[in-house]
């Protein structure tokens, strides 16, 4: 099963501390260097240094502050690569999946399905309430949008998987011998992962059940399906439906999207029914399509601790990195 192969590489506790501190660390403090030093070229400029997001945006202009802030996403996704590598000896065919080799067909599946799903959302919001959406289109922006979004945007979303339902579901499982754990554990962490985020302050905390739903739907999805290919395309086709089709002022995510929205966001069901009846439909839909069983096995089961197993692997052992 796919927490039992963080046993694959090293996984003492105090390599899971140091590698998340170092992590952490690359992505937030070194992978914001590039946008940092823009920001500040700027302000030396104008002698204002904005601390919101729509104020960044409009400083930098939304293509190249969308550009800068999935960079860091990148140099983050590179730093846990070299975690997982150096400090865990873990191959990244181990982090990624349960399975021989990484299964791209699962990874696609769930991108066209989310995207088709949420694209038909939009659409329909959009004909039942127009008065809520402006046109946006301007070819020459939305083409570099298009650009950064294709390229950087899946790099971002697989960060997220890797270091939430990879590197720290795998250390939660292995440390404690608990699924529930690192299953509840890493969604209230992706959670709160949002809670800076200019929704969050627009539409209050209410909205965190939102983004906590949404890491235990997508933690659900990798113990189930032992691996993270369903979630990266799912992650991946939210977050670029998000950005190229429909934007607000009031968004993380500030673009040259096809639309606008200009309603006034408001906390109501429409935070609830992705949680409570959208998410549970995809569950029931990809457990038909992959046959799942034993839910209660691998969601709340013990992890199966190999019998060779010290929680030691203090030889000097490495397992090299497999390609699929």
């Amino acid at each position: 099963m796919y927490i039992e192969e963080g046993f694959k590489g090293k996984h003492d506790a105090w390599r899971y501390i140091l590698g998340f501190i170092a992590v952490f660390f690359v992505w937030q403090i070194i992978g914001a260097i590039p946008l940092g030093a823009a920001l500040f070229s700027r302000s030396l400029e104008s002698g204002n240094m904005p601390m919101d997001i729509e104020g960044m945006s409009r400083m930098l202009g939304s293509n190249l502050f969308l550009f800068l802030m999935l960079i860091t996403f990148a140099i983050g996704l590179l730093g846990l690569y070299l975690v997982v590598k150096f400090l865990h000896k873990q191959s990244w065919l181990s982090l990624t999946t349960a399975r021989s080799k990484i299964d791209w067909k699962r990874i696609f599946f769930a991108f066209i399905t989310w995207t088709f799903v949420s694209a038909l959302f939009i659409i329909i919001d959009v004909q039942l309430a127009p008065e809520d959406y402006v046109f946006n289109f301007d070819l020459i922006p939305f083409l570099t949008l298009a650009l950064i979004a294709v390229i950087l945007i899946p790099l971002q979303t697989s960060f997220e998987e890797y270091f939430m339902r990879g590197y720290l579901m795998q250390g939660l499982g292995t440390l404690t011998g608990k699924r529930w754990i690192p299953l509840l554990a890493t969604s209230l962490f992706f959670g709160l992962l949002h809670i800076f985020n200019p929704e969050v302050e627009k539409m209050g905390m209410g909205i965190m059940v939102f983004y906590i739903g949404t890491g235990l739907f997508l933690g659900i999805l990798t113990l189930m399906d032992d691996g993270l290919e369903l979630a990266l395309g799912f992650h991946a086709a939210n977050n670029l439906t998000a950005a190229i089709l429909v934007t607000a002022d009031w968004t993380a995510f500030q673009t040259h999207s096809l639309f606008r929205d200009i309603s006034e966001p408001e906390l109501g069901w429409d935070v609830l029914i992705p949680v409570l009846v959208i998410y549970p439909l995809l569950l029931i839909f990809f457990s038909f399509r992959y046959d799942w069983k034993n839910w209660k096995d691998r969601l709340t089961g013990p992890v199966q601790v190999p019998q060779n197993d010290t929680n030691l692997l203090n030889d000097d052992r490495t397992d090299e990195p497999t390609t699929s």
